[in-house]
This record gives C-alpha cells, sequence and structure tokens, in this order.
C-alpha cells in the first residue's frame, strides 16, 4: 500500500509531465486546480516530506500557467498555515498585485526577511497588501512608513497588530502635524506612548482650532474655548495604567521624603517620562498636568523654569533635555548655550513666571 506522500509524488507529477510536455493550456490550469484542490483538502494531515512534494509540484506549474490562474492559487494557498514555502514567497515575489496580495496580507508562512524584502522594492500596492497582515514588526513597519504613500502610513497605523517603534512614532507624529488624517489614527492608538500623545494633541488641537475658526469666523472665540476643552478632556482620559503607576510611585516617594533630585535624574537618564514629570512638578510645587504642559512644548524654557523653582543643578536639568530630545527626536540642543541661560536664570524670576502659568491654567477660555 503506497503511502499519501508517495501518492501525489508518483500520480502528480507523472500528469504535470503530460500537461507540461503536450498539454493545453487549459489542461495545465486543471491539473493546477487538481493539485490544489488535493492538498487544500487534506493540508492539515501532510507531513513537512508531504508539503514538499506539493511545492516541487506547484514550483513546475507556476511557470506555465496565466497570471488569472496564479493569482488564484495565491487565493487559496494564502490563508493556509502549512501552505508550501516556496511557492508561498514565489506568488509573494510576483509583479503583479492580484497574484501577490492575497500572500502578502494573510500568509503566515512568508518569513520577516522576505516581507522587508518586498517592501523595500515593490510598488505601494504591494506595501498597502502588507500593511493589512495580522501582525506587523517594528522592522517591518520602519518600512512602510517610510516608503509608504499617505493611504500606506494611515493603513499600518490603523493596524492594531502593528508595532510601531520609538523612532517611527517620532517621524508619524512629527508628519502628523501636517495632516489631520494620520494625527486622528495615531491618537486611536492603545498604544500610543504619553509623551508622543501629548505633543500629538498639542499639535492637532491648533491645526483643528485653525480650520473650524477658518470655516465660522463669526464663532471663533467660541470654537476657540470648545477645542481647549476638549483636548483637556482627551488629555486627562488618556492617562494610562502606566502613568497612573508612575505617579503613584513619585506621591510615595515625596511623601516618605525619598524623592530626590539624583532620584529624578535617574529617572530622565532612564527615559522614564511620566517618572520625571511627576518628580519635577513634585519639586517645583506644581500640579503634574501643569509640568507636563511645560514639558512638551517645543522650547526648553519650561523644562528650566520648573528646574530652577525646584532647585536642581544644570547636571540634572541636562539629563531631562536630553531624555526630551531622545523621546522627541527633537536636533540636539547647544547644552553650552543652556547651561549658562540656566544658570543666569534667577529663582525670582523662575518663580514669578511659574505663578503666571499657573495662573493661565486656572483662568476659564475666553
Amino acid at each position: 500500500m503506497r503511502s499519501k506522500a508517495e501518492k501525489p509524488s508518483e500520480n502528480l507529477l507523472d500528469e504535470l509531465q503530460a500537461a507540461l510536455s503536450h498539454g493545453t493550456v487549459a489542461r495545465r490550469v486543471e491539473t493546477l486546480r487538481r493539485v490544489t484542490d488535493l492538498f487544500v483538502g487534506n493540508a492539515v494531515d501532510y507531513s513537512d516530506d508531504h508539503i514538499r512534494v506539493f511545492d516541487d509540484v506547484f514550483e513546475c506549474l507556476i511557470e506555465q500557467i496565466e497570471t488569472s490562474a496564479r493569482a488564484l492559487l495565491a487565493d487559496r494557498l494564502a490563508p493556509i498555515p502549512a501552505a508550501p514555502p516556496k511557492i508561498i514567497r514565489t506568488l509573494a515575489l510576483d509583479e503583479v498585485i492580484e497574484v501577490a496580495g492575497p500572500v502578502l496580507t494573510k500568509s503566515e508562512r512568508l518569513d520577516e526577511a522576505t516581507l522587508i524584502e518586498i517592501a523595500r522594492t515593490r510598488g505601494q500596492a504591494h506595501l498597502k497588501a502588507i500593511s493589512l497582515r495580522r501582525v506587523l514588526s517594528e522592522a517591518l513597519t520602519d518600512v512602510l512608513v517610510t516608503r509608504g504613500n499617505e493611504d500606506v502610513v494611515q493603513s499600518t497605523v490603523s493596524n492594531p497588530g502593528a508595532r510601531l517603534s520609538e523612532e517611527g512614532l517620532t517621524d508619524l507624529v512629527t508628519r502628523a502635524e501636517r495632516d489631520d488624517d494620520l494625527a486622528t489614527c495615531i491618537g486611536l492608538r492603545p498604544d500610543l506612548p504619553r509623551h508622543h500623545y501629548l505633543k500629538l494633541v498639542a499639535k492637532a488641537s491648533m491645526s483643528v482650532r485653525r480650520k473650524l475658526e477658518a470655516a465660522h469666523p463669526e464663532l471663533a472665540d467660541e470654537v476657540s474655548s470648545v477645542v481647549q476643552e476638549a483636548a483637556q478632556r482627551v488629555s486627562a482620559a488618556a492617562t494610562t495604567r502606566q502613568t497612573e503607576m508612575a505617579r503613584a510611585l513619585v506621591k510615595s516617594l515625596h511623601e516618605d521624603g525619598r524623592l530626590t533630585e539624583f532620584q529624578i535624574t535617574t529617572f530622565a537618564e532612564q527615559g522614564k517620562f511620566d517618572e520625571t514629570n511627576a518628580g519635577l512638578a513634585a519639586l517645583a510645587g506644581v500640579a503634574v498636568q501643569t509640568a507636563e504642559t511645560m514639558m512638551v512644548e517645543s522650547r526648553t524654557e519650561g523644562v528650566m523654569i520648573l528646574a530652577k523653582v525646584a532647585g536642581m543643578q544644570w547636571s540634572s536639568v541636562r539629563a531631562i533635555i536630553a531624555m526630551r530630545e531622545k523621546l522627541s527626536g527633537g536636533s540636539p540642543a547647544d547644552m553650552l548655550a543652556l547651561r549658562d541661560t540656566y544658570e543666569a536664570l534667577r529663582s525670582s524670576t523662575a518663580q514669578q513666571v511659574l505663578r503666571f502659568q499657573r495662573m493661565q491654567s486656572a483662568t476659564p477660555a475666553a
């Protein structure tokens, strides 16, 4: 009695040879259909040896059939986890998107290296297909958001299975300043780090305000108030569990007398935005939300004012500024010039500015 592996190997390869030697196009397509039916119907039962046999059969047939038949093969094999890997790679590399698309979007057989290769070399349609995959690694999303057009980028960002790197997020948030649709896609991601979210909301709210005021100039003051209040509500609602835990830790340290300048510097050096912000707010005697506003603004004066009120040394301030640069992806600051500015800043002046900041925060929008 012959095994399942021997049967497709002998019978189908014989039929394949006949079809390729003197068969019509219709016969070749019919042979492919029969091979595909056999594989799809029993895929879960085949061993690796069986799958290799089918891989050889498909590879022989794929060179002899037209686009529509290749596209049908791709559509049928793409959802199967145990699909033959060589033919899956061949289909994925096809320049015709109708053939490559189903495999690029659905196949779990495609390895990371092949996906990145295709993302780096193929056109936007192929990138869009990849962006729809159930899971996307940081390395893959970096290529997609770098090479992809607007549609590809939004598709990638909207994909809940896409992991976005710190560098990729920094670039996306910057680009979102000019793209409200992209800003919305980014802002809806549940895994968006708070420092990116705060920067995004600050920029997006300004963009929305300008558009609404341009459309209804007679309601400019009212629109400004509504947008500001909405941004405040959204920012408050965006406090994640991680943020709450960070603030609780800092509050405990502060109440126990263990919150020191050295501890805040350590938080900054470790890139812990929430802990650094909460610690700086505690030592400066301001609300955490006030400190956040001053921490995420584009200029560094806010950080230096908070630090001066808190009585911090320049080495600590430098660590906090360096953290902001790393998280935001901004250009390197002139630390020597900033040091001179910080050392020249009077504590009384910093306190006056901070009092004004508190007053502005407490005053309802006009």
